[in-house]
C-alpha cells in the first residue's frame, strides 16, 4: 500500500538474565501508586507472582500537585518495595524525583522511572545517563513527541542507551478523563525509533473503569508493555485510588491483556 510505513525493529532491553522489554512478549509492570505499608505491598506482590508477573512498580517519592497530599515514604518505602520484591523474585521500578534521590532509587530499584513532570529536568536526565540501569522516561503531559525524544537523547548522550519510553497521556480540554492517551504516539514511536515503548493507562485515563480499554488500545497500537496501578483497597489508597485496579480484578485483567497480545501475534510476560 502506498505510503504505508512498517514498524522499525525495536532494540530489546534486558532487565534480567531471562527478562526483556521490547521483544515479542508484552511486559506487564504493575503495583500500587504509592508504597503505603509492607502488608499492602506484600498482598500485591503475592498476587502478581501467582499470575507469573515479573516487575512490581511502586512510588516512594511522590510528586503530587498539592503540597498537602501524601508525598510518599521515601527511603522507607524503597526498603519495603525491595524487601517484598526479593521475597517473590520480582524486579522493581520506582521513580526518582531529582538528582538527590537518584542514587537511592538506583540502589533499591532495577528500573529507574523519570516521571512526566521531570521529563525536561535536565540535570536529572544527565545523571540518569550515567547510571547503568534501564531508565523509563515518561512523556511530559504538555510535551510533543519530538521534545520527548530530545529528552531521551539527553540520557543517551551521557552513555545510557537503555531507555524505555512511556506514553502516559497528554493534557486535553475535556475533564471526562484525567489525560488523553495518545495512541498514535505509540504507533509513531514504533515506526520511527528503536526504543521500546510502553503505555500507562492508569494515568492516561484517571478512571479505573477505562483502564482496560485504554490498555487494549495501547497493545493494539504496538506497545511493548503496560505500567498499571493496582491496590488491595483502592477506596483507602493514599494516592490515585480512582485509577487503581482492585487486586481481585487482576487475574481477569491479565487474561484480557493476554488475549489482545495473542491477537497481535505476541506473548505476555
Amino acid at each position: 500500500m502506498s505510503g504505508y510505513k512498517t514498524m522499525t525493529k525495536t532494540n530489546p532491553i534486558s532487565l534480567s538474565n531471562n527478562l526483556q522489554v521490547g521483544g515479542n512478549d508484552i511486559l506487564l509492570m504493575m503495583g500500587p501508586c504509592s508504597i503505603e505499608s509492607y502488608e499492602q505491598t506484600y498482598a500485591v506482590a503475592k498476587s502478581m507472582h501467582a499470575l507469573g508477573l515479573r516487575v512490581i512498580r511502586g512510588g516512594a517519592f511522590k510528586p503530587r500537585t498539592s503540597p498537602h497530599a501524601f508525598q510518599g515514604f521515601g527511603l522507607e518505602g524503597l526498603k519495603i518495595l525491595r524487601q517484598v520484591a526479593d521475597e517473590f523474585g520480582l524486579l522493581v521500578i520506582s521513580e526518582a524525583l531529582g538528582v538527590e534521590q537518584l542514587p537511592l532509587v538506583a540502589e533499591y530499584s532495577d528500573i529507574i522511572q523519570i516521571g512526566s513532570r521531570n521529563m525536561q529536568h535536565f540535570p536529572l536526565l544527565w545523571a540518569a545517563g550515567e547510571q547503568p540501569k534501564p531508565i523509563l522516561l515518561k512523556r511530559g503531559f504538555m510535551s510533543t513527541i519530538q521534545e520527548w525524544l530530545a529528552a531521551a537523547e539527553h540520557i543517551t548522550t551521557r552513555g545510557n542507551q537503555n531507555i524505555i519510553l512511556c506514553e502516559r497521556g497528554i493534557r486535553g480540554f475535556d475533564s471526562s478523563t484525567r489525560n488523553v492517551l495518545d495512541v498514535s504516539a505509540i504507533a509513531h514511536i514504533k515506526t520511527s525509533t528503536h526504543f521500546p515503548i510502553i503505555a500507562d493507562p492508569s494515568h492516561a485515563t484517571g478512571r479505573v473503569d477505562l483502564v482496560p480499554a485504554a490498555a487494549r488500545a495501547a497493545i493494539a497500537a504496538g506497545a511493548d508493555g503496560l505500567l498499571v496501578e493496582v491496590h488491595p483497597n483502592p477506596a483507602a489508597a493514599l494516592s490515585d485510588g480512582d485509577q487503581c485496579l482492585p487486586l481481585e480484578s487482576l487475574p481477569a485483567f491479565v487474561d484480557d491483556m493476554r488475549r489482545i497480545a495473542d491477537a497481535m501475534g505476541r506473548g505476555l510476560t
